[in-house]
């Protein structure tokens, strides 16, 4: 007799299949791009939310698998390492978000693509407030199991998200012609001054912003405000990252893409600027919305530029490279806002001035970048 535990790994295992080979078969013969990899991220992140599901499941229903992490008689150890597979599709699933930008980019001319990007991030600030929503009303919703239905719900938004771009008409590059120079190396896209100072700012403004947008919680707790109110600023922060998108294409278009990367890292310094200056929620608060607009001046400039200075061909390689790059020191980042809080003076507040002295050096060397790059194209305008 099929149990209710097997028949949903099995629906779950049938959907996992019809996700993945959907996923398969939308890349297309010698198709290349943006769009590629964001149809294998949502197969991979429905495949994901089953697998984390089930795991959940099975720590609540059998009997030798009571919890995910307690070791058996048996030596097993639950549904732990299930669970571990789950993480590790998720965290593969998360590493091609970043291409949604590029992706809007693909059939748009270049007076347009700084619209396209920006548009594409504003929708971040949909999923900022869907997102939590989606969980509140979907958490308890396979009880007794805790989350796992807000997992199966990610996997069927995945899966959704399968079906619509398997039908997108993206369109594909074109084969060089014979004659056609050579696509650049890694090495030499990396020596363009352009692309390389696009990934310094994308590279710099991101983990910063990811840098103190990580320790916000721990310091304002630590400093004696309710959980509550680091919430409330924590949620600015985020409308502030996003909301600015559906006009920063315009400026960008109107004042021009150094100008803005300009703005958004004096913004940055501003944000620490008033971090640094007092502790109070005021403070917090302020510095925490200067950030995600300084972020969002400087990320999208950033990306505006780096589409600006490749060719179609080398798309990919770019944009791969990119993200490899802004999301590696992003995760450094990441560990090191712990460090910095817990072994800097030994309370929240002297964590949170290590913190944001810690912007400093990285703004000095993304204004550096900036100023090297203008100074190196004013001879290329004077002779023309």
């Amino acid at each position: 007799m099929i149990t209710r535990t097997y028949a949903l790994t099995l629906a779950v295992g049938l959907l996992i299949i019809l996700v993945l080979v959907v996923a398969r078969f939308s890349f297309g013969a010698g198709e290349r791009g943006a769009v590629n990899a964001i149809r294998a991220e949502f197969g991979t992140g429905a495949a994901a939310g089953c697998m984390v599901a089930i795991a959940y499941r099975e720590s609540r229903y059998n009997p030798r698998a009571a919890n995910l992490t307690d070791r058996h008689s048996d030596g097993s150890r639950g549904s732990f390492g299930l669970f571990l597979v789950g993480s590790l599709l998720t965290g593969l699933y998360m590493s091609a978000q970043g291409f949604f930008r590029f992706a809007a980019t693909d059939g748009v001319g270049e007076e347009f693509r700084a619209k396209a990007i920006s548009y594409v991030m504003g929708a971040g600030l949909a999923s900022a407030v869907v997102g939590p929503q989606l969980v509140r009303f979907t958490t308890d919703a396979l009880a007794p199991v805790p989350f796992a239905g807000a997992f199966v719900a990610a996997a069927a938004l995945n899966a959704a998200g399968v079906w619509l771009f398997a039908f997108l008409d993206s369109p594909r590059p074109r084969p060089p012609a014979a004659d056609a120079p050579r696509a650049r190396s890694r090495m030499e896209l990396i020596r363009t001054p352009r692309i390389a100072v696009a990934m310094i700012v994308a590279m710099v403004s991101y983990a910063l912003m990811n840098l103190v947008m990580t320790s916000t919680p721990l310091a304002m707790v630590g400093c004696g405000f309710a959980t509550p109110q680091a919430a409330d600023v924590v949620s600015g922060h985020v409308l502030a990252m996003f909301a600015p998108s559906f006009f920063t294409g315009a400026l960008i278009v109107r004042f021009g893409v150094e100008r803005m990367i300009s703005a958004g890292l004096l913004i940055l310094a501003a944000a620490g600027g008033v971090a640094l200056s007092g502790i109070t929620l005021a403070h917090f608060s302020v510095a925490l919305v200067l950030l995600g607009l300084g972020w969002n001046f400087a990320f999208i400039g950033a990306t505006a530029m780096l589409t600006s200075a490749h060719t179609p061909e080398e798309g990919g390689r770019v944009q791969g490279m990119n993200d490899f790059a802004v999301f590696g020191l992003v995760a450094i980042a990441s560990l090191a806002s712990g460090g910095l809080m817990n072994c800097s003076g030994g309370d929240a507040a002297s964590g949170w001035t290590a913190v944001n002295l810690a912007m400093i050096p990285f703004l000095v060397a993304a204004g550096g970048a900036l100023i090297w790059l203008a100074l190196n194209s004013r001879p290329l305008r004077e002779t023309r």
